[in-house]
């Protein structure tokens, strides 16, 4: 990491205009901690950039800097937390103050630091600054070219690259320190077309932790250009969506974010250390169906939902939540795990500097089983096939859950048929889970696009899973 840490000092303390030492940060950080439990402080700096085309011309760039520190102090449950855009001895000191209210009369024992790690799962590389501003622009005007010349049923076509780069650096009361340096980029098109006076869209997005090279590689934005134009012609001949309960076949990938939702929040270990999860206090009980295993790994090279280190320090892993049906694990910060008697997992996220750190998701995924796709549809009578989904919502407390398919299919006497459209999925994601009734072979990542909202905070997360059928979940539909 020593060579992160050389060029997070240079952003933070070796600028032109810094007016930050590093011996102070330190200093000030311990005495801020000195009667705390757990705490750090946190730096940032960001570069982003969004660039978006609609109808071959650029409709919008913007480009932004940020440059922060949030200090936190925590004693006992209770958390003191202050940030500030102005990295300078004065506003840390003030924050030292502010934050240390909450250490008033307590005396505490401050939490080891997190172990190091020579681990790298992406480039150090900042891939705003690695391409030409033209390049990237002349990649959507090519998407729209591409995109027409595909089918001249498409009428509109939307386009946007975005990038960021993100330097952190965390220093511990001890003085240990721990710096990442974060690329993020993606790619999104949408296409519109008509057809006898009927519109439908498609969409696809990739991306991931890694340079803009790989986003204007023509074989990726020509497949996200053909999966957008695919999944709006299907839409064409869409039927509306029946009603009722039925099984349902989740297609590999971006379906996973449905167990995310649906499973993933509830194994936080927030909710479960307060018992506001339909989880709590079931660890070592049957939770899900024999065969099931979901897994939440942050140590994927180059995904979208993976990290180097968390944003406490804690060198992410791959943590089994739930293995062979049976509830094994919960996603951990250092705050929960020290109050729950169990070790971190690398799960301390948050959004940026002005926001404290609370247990998240990194890449939560299914793993494979034994049954093929072909399997699953022969042995439905009349269900869903459900390959892609939109929007979706969960309750954590009761897990009740709704999400809407982009792209589905009647299975009818075992067949796939016509596509539909319209199709809510409704259901509760303990009971879902122990409904799986077949687990497929062809566990596929998502293609990176994921973000995850959580008590106001954004973070980008990745899922996967193969396909699997579910026995039954109530689907909402419009056909009548």
């Amino acid at each position: 990491m020593s060579t992160a840490l050389d060029a997070t000092d240079k952003l933070f303390f070796d600028r032109p205009d810094a007016t930050l030492e590093r011996d102070a940060a330190t200093r000030l950080t311990a005495k801020a901690l000195a009667d705390a439990d757990d705490g750090e402080l946190f730096l940032e700096y960001r570069e982003s950039e969004a660039i978006s085309l609609d109808d071959g011309r650029i409709r919008s760039a913007s480009f932004d800097t940020t440059l922060g520190f949030g200090l936190r102090a925590v004693a006992n449950e209770a958390t003191g937390y202050a940030h500030s855009g102005e990295l300078t001895e004065d506003a840390l000191a003030r924050a030292a103050t502010t934050v240390g209210a909450v250490t008033s009369g307590h005396h505490g024992t401050i939490s080891e630091a997190p172990p190091g790690s020579n681990a790298r799962l992406y480039t150090d590389a900042n891939p705003l600054a690695a391409m030409p501003f033209a390049t990237r622009t002349g990649i959507l005007a090519e998407i729209d070219a591409y995109a027409r010349a595909r089918d001249s049923r498409v009428k509109q076509v939307m386009a946007s690259i975005t990038g960021e780069f993100q330097a952190v650096q965390i220093i511990r009361a001890d003085g240990s320190r721990v710096a990442d340096l974060r690329p993020l980029v993606r790619l999104n098109v949408s296409v519109v077309v008509e057809s006898e006076g009927r519109r439908e869209s498609g969409s696809y997005g990739t991306g991931g932790r890694y340079a803009y090279d790989r986003l204007i590689d023509p074989a990726t934005w020509h497949l996200a250009v053909d999966e957008a134009l695919r999944t709006a012609l299907v839409a064409l001949d869409a039927r509306p969506a029946p009603a009722g309960e039925m099984p349902i076949v989740l297609g590999a990938g971006w379906p996973g974010i449905l167990l995310h939702e649906a499973i993933g929040h509830g194994l936080e270990g927030d909710f479960n250390r307060k018992g506001t999860s339909a989880f709590a206090g079931l660890m070592g009980k049957r939770i899900a169906a024999p065969g099931v295993t979901v897994v939440d790994d942050g140590t994927l090279p180059d995904r979208r939902g993976s990290l180097t280190v968390d944003d406490e320090g804690t060198p992410t892993g791959r943590c089994t939540l739930i293995e062979d049906g049976i509830l094994t694990g919960y996603l951990q910060d250092r705050l929960n795990a020290r109050l729950m008697g169990v070790r971190p997992t690398g799960n301390g996220r948050r959004q940026s500097y002005a926001h404290a750190p609370m247990p998240r998701m990194t890449n939560t995924i299914m793993l494979n089983g034994t049954h093929s796709t072909e399997d699953m549809i022969r042995s439905t009578k009349r269900g869903l096939y459900a390959v892609n989904f939109g929007g979706g919502s969960v309750d954590i407390t009761s897990g009740k859950f709704v999400f809407s398919a982009s792209e589905a299919y009647m299975i009818e006497d075992g067949k796939i048929t016509a596509p539909v459209k319209g199709a809510t999925l409704i259901g509760n994601g303990p009971e879902a889970l122990k409904r799986v009734e077949m687990i497929g072979t062809d566990m596929a990542l998502d293609p990176g696009v994921g973000t995850c909202g959580k008590n106001g905070q954004g973070v980008p997360v990745g899922v996967g899973q193969p396909t699997l059928k579910i026995s039954g979940l109530t689907v909402g539909g419009t056909a009548t």
